[in-house]
């Protein structure tokens, strides 16, 4: 019998979540997995939830109201090319296949042509928040075709998050095709770029002052109810509370110096360099987990390469202080950098996305959620035709403000030779955006020399080549 609002395929801990969060809000969900062992023990787990057992596709496919609204949860890559191949021919001109794990846009700008031609609605949904967000409320950022959002906007709607500020859920639809997966893709470029800062600020805090865990935890708590409330910040405090109940130290202080990625903040730099569109901050997080990843020959090279004392001797509160405003002024220049990427791919790939809509659903329920988006959302409310978000008068004037620390902070790091490849790529993203002139003529001239590359000039119109022997 066709009952289930909606089917959804892959039971791991996010698909399992995403289920209980819809059959809360008042949806039946029909449930599938390959391995039937999976659906036999979540469904015997929930005795009395609103889910259809099914065993088998066809089985999945018939228990489904028409038009047909399934979800894909499983890992990126090939593993959803074979579900959808085995889903398609059991569907229906009109049904709706999304795919709402970490797939790469351009996996999904495939399967969106490939689908519309075969006459169904297919939708490559972001979710981002975790195994907690699918359960309780995630931010949601799905786009394909607009008839598809037509039809599962509502559930998309109840089973968001909601913003803390005017309890407007946390999903928009972004765009045709690729548009949600790419969105999401630079969200998590973002996100790594938020975490490489606020660990550069733990290392400086922790290197050059001497500062325990327990204090760290007390500074990043206050930090926390101020201009840098956000959630990384705040499990930032609750990661260097917690003790190590074998050895009763600080857990962090033994966890392995070396960071893992899956690859979304990598896919964020690559195509940054494909549109032509700078993200310093996201591409020297993404090398410093590589560099992070090399422990054994980071220990060698620590008993062969110098470097000088790393202890501050000046104010201990004015470095905390300036920290923090060094920190608040990099996240307003890697967030500057994020969204105009995603300006210029919108351009590029016909997205058509609204800045200040994505930055509004990010609000609540995503990884970087920080009340530091509302005022994002107001700069391109303000002005949606804004080209950076540091010429908004609001965050130039805070960049302004935090300029000094912020200076103090890079060059007190080089000084006692503590790596800070986040703050420094910021705050040179800053300084390159506000140069009215680099030394790229030099780099024209050089290509023009050994190249013939050409060049333009200053002083009047044309492209020119010379002999500059």
């Amino acid at each position: 019998m066709a009952n289930a609002d909606i089917g959804l395929i892959g039971l791991a801990v996010m698909g399992q979540n995403l289920v209980l969060n819809m059959e809360r809000n008042g949806y039946t969900v029909a449930v599938y997995n390959r391995t039937t062992r999976v659906t036999d023990e979540f469904v015997a787990a929930h005795p009395g939830k609103k889910l259809v057992h099914t065993r088998t596709l066809e089985e999945f496919v018939q228990s489904l109201s028409r038009p047909r609204k399934v979800i894909i949860m499983v890992k990126a890559g090939k593993p959803v090319d074979a579900v959808i191949d085995s889903l398609v021919p059991l569907l229906e001109p009109g049904d709706l296949v999304m795919d709402g794990g970490n797939s790469y846009f351009a996996d999904t700008e495939r399967r969106s042509d490939a689908l519309s031609a075969a006459g169904l609605h297919f939708m490559g949904v972001g979710v981002s928040g975790g195994e907690e967000g699918a359960l309780w409320g995630p931010s949601i950022m799905p786009g394909g075709t607009p008839e598809g959002w037509a039809l599962v906007g509502d559930i998309l709607s109840a089973i968001a998050a909601k913003a803390p500020e005017d309890g407007k859920p946390c999903v928009a639809y972004m765009g045709p095709r690729s548009a949600g997966h790419y969105v999401k893709m630079v969200h998590n470029g973002i996100e790594y770029g938020d975490m490489q800062l606020i660990a550069e600020a733990y290392d400086i805090l922790r290197r050059a002052l001497g500062l325990e865990a327990g204090e760290l935890a007390e500074i990043f708590d206050e930090w926390n109810r101020g201009e840098l409330d956000s959630y990384l910040i705040a499990i930032t405090a609750q990661i260097f509370r917690k003790i190590d109940e074998m050895t009763g130290k600080p857990l962090v202080d033994l966890v392995l110096d070396a960071a893992g990625q899956k690859g979304t903040g990598k896919w964020t730099s690559q195509d940054s360099f494909d549109i032509a569109a700078p993200t310093p901050t996201i591409n020297s997080a993404v090398t410093e987990r590589i560099i992070s990843s090399m422990k054994a020959e980071r220990v060698a090279a620590a008993q062969v390469l110098p470097g000088p004392e790393t202890r501050y001797t000046g104010d201990r509160q004015t470095l905390i202080d300036a920290v923090r405003q060094a920190l608040y002024a990099s996240k307003i220049s890697a967030y500057a950098q994020g969204m105009a990427m995603l300006r210029t791919a919108s351009k590029e790939r016909n997205y058509g996305l609204n800045l200040a809509e994505i930055a509004a659903i990010w609000r609540n329920g995503c990884i970087i959620r920080a009340r530091f988006l509302n005022r994002i959302t107001e700069a391109f409310n303000r002005n949606p035709a804004l080209s950076n978000l540091m010429l908004d008068d609001d965050f130039a004037a805070a960049v302004r403000e935090r300029l000094p620390a912020w200076r103090h902070v890079v060059q007190t790091a080089v000084a006692l030779g503590i790596p800070t490849p986040a703050f420094s790529a910021s705050l040179a993203y800053y300084d390159s955006y506000r140069s009215e002139r680099l030394p790229a003529n030099l780099i024209q001239a050089q290509r023009d020399l050994f190249g013939a590359h050409t060049y333009e000039r200053v002083d009047m119109d044309g492209v020119f080549h010379s002999d500059w022997g």
